[in-house]
């Protein structure tokens, strides 16, 4: 049946196609552009959640276990000053995001290191550590964000103390 934009008569002509209605009512080159910017925005979205459904987000008790394991890593990407000042998880590597987004001095050796042990992230709120999670597995690392310290405080998980900045 179709939507009867074929041979429906309108404004701008007679008997012309919906594509041709709003090609011959636009000026030139704006529906070029307005087709162009339409599209570039449905590519930029459908390829970031794509890419954000690609790192899945795990409860901190599941972290721990798969920590326990042997079957993962957990790594707090939080900075220095805040791993002092709150505590980390106990079984936490310590990596600064500053150091990943960095020259990668410590990151590059305990990625070297992991093996094909799942990277397990997380840092204050879980945005910082989805950030590289997202990265990681760009690279083909196998990641999940565990979101934030305090969701790892709250669930009863043990914490321990940083007496020193790295």
């Amino acid at each position: 049946m179709g939507c009867g934009c074929r041979g429906a008569k309108y404004a701008g002509g007679q008997g012309q196609g919906f594509p041709n209605l709003l090609a011959n009512n636009f000026p030139s080159g704006t529906l070029t552009r307005m087709k162009l910017h339409t599209l570039l925005a449905c590519l930029f979205l459908t390829t970031s959640l794509a890419v954000a459904a690609d790192v899945p987000r795990i409860a901190p008790a599941e972290a721990a276990k798969l920590v326990a394991e042997g079957k993962a890593v957990l790594v707090d990407v939080r900075e220095p000053r805040e791993w002092k000042s709150s505590g980390v998880a106990a079984p936490a590597v310590l990596l600064a995001k500053s150091d990943f987004d960095g020259e990668q001095k410590e990151w590059k050796g305990f990625l070297a290191k992991v093996g094909d042990k799942q990277v397990l992230l997380y840092c204050a709120s879980g945005g910082r550590s989805g950030t590289i999670a997202t990265k990681l597995a760009a690279q083909g690392i196998k990641t999940a964000n565990v979101g934030g310290f305090k969701d790892w405080a709250n669930a009863g998980l043990p914490v321990r103390k940083v007496e020193e900045e790295k």
